[in-house]
């Protein structure tokens, strides 16, 4: 009798287990929760994110080739000169002449320049009727080595689609002037503006005053003669 219990027992335990195991088959097959991939799907996944973090870390970029545009990189700059010069004692007159820079650097540079003008009739000559120096010493000739210094360079607007680079520069320097029959030591001093038209063309407008001592009225002193000029050079 107690045997056949444990068998009945053992068939009873025997049928719950299949029954258990046929109605998770039967959630698997209608909805339930997916099986588990095979091996070799679950490698591929896993493979996948990696590639495209790899095309996100390292991607393949074309450079592009720019072309940087040439700077023209000329030193000298010649050109010519027109203006008024006024003699003191003798009047203005109208000057012509020539400038040779050498830009040293974008801050400093050398200038030759050279003048001509023409000296009028003092005072005393035009009230009395009188020359006190022959008119072949009128002549006004003067040449000068100075230093410039652009002490602000910038650029000046035209419009709104124009711009030129431009700078306000002084100048100083030594030289002569052959004028009344002698040739004087002259000190000068000025300031100017230019304007690049182009990379190669520039506008001048100057004012400088030239000193030296002269006695030719009977007092010996200091003549001022200012200059105001207008110029145009170009740069090789």
């Amino acid at each position: 009798m107690e045997s056949r219990l444990r068998v009945l027992l053992l068939i009873r335990t025997l049928a719950l287990s299949a029954g258990l195991t046929l109605s998770l088959s039967a959630c698997g097959l209608f909805g339930g929760e997916k099986a588990p991939p095979p091996l070799g799907a679950e490698t591929e996944q896993t493979a996948e994110p990696e590639a495209i973090d790899q095309e996100v870390i390292n991607p393949n970029v074309t450079r592009r080739r720019v072309k940087v545009p040439g700077i023209d990189n000329e030193n000298f700059e010649i050109g010519a000169i027109v203006g008024i010069l006024s003699i003191e004692d003798f009047g203005s007159s109208g000057v012509y002449g020539a400038r040779l820079a050498y830009h040293i650097s974008e801050d400093f540079f050398l200038e030759a320049s050279y003048g001509l003008a023409k000296g009028g009739l003092t005072s005393s000559e035009s009230v009395f009727n009188t020359r006190l120096i022959p008119d072949e010493d009128r002549k006004y000739n003067y040449y000068a080595l100075n230093i410039g210094w652009n002490a602000l360079p910038g650029e000046i607007f035209l419009g709104e689609n124009r711009a030129y680079n431009s700078a306000f520069y002084l100048t100083a320097g030594l030289g002569g002037t052959d004028f009344a029959g002698d040739n004087r030591f002259t000190v000068n001093g000025g300031v100017g503006y230019r304007v690049l038209i182009t990379d190669w063309v520039a506008v001048h407008f100057d004012f400088r005053d030239y000193l030296f001592d002269i006695d030719i009225l009977g007092e010996k002193k200091v003549a001022h003669n200012l200059e105001g000029s207008l110029g145009i050079t170009v740069f090789f």
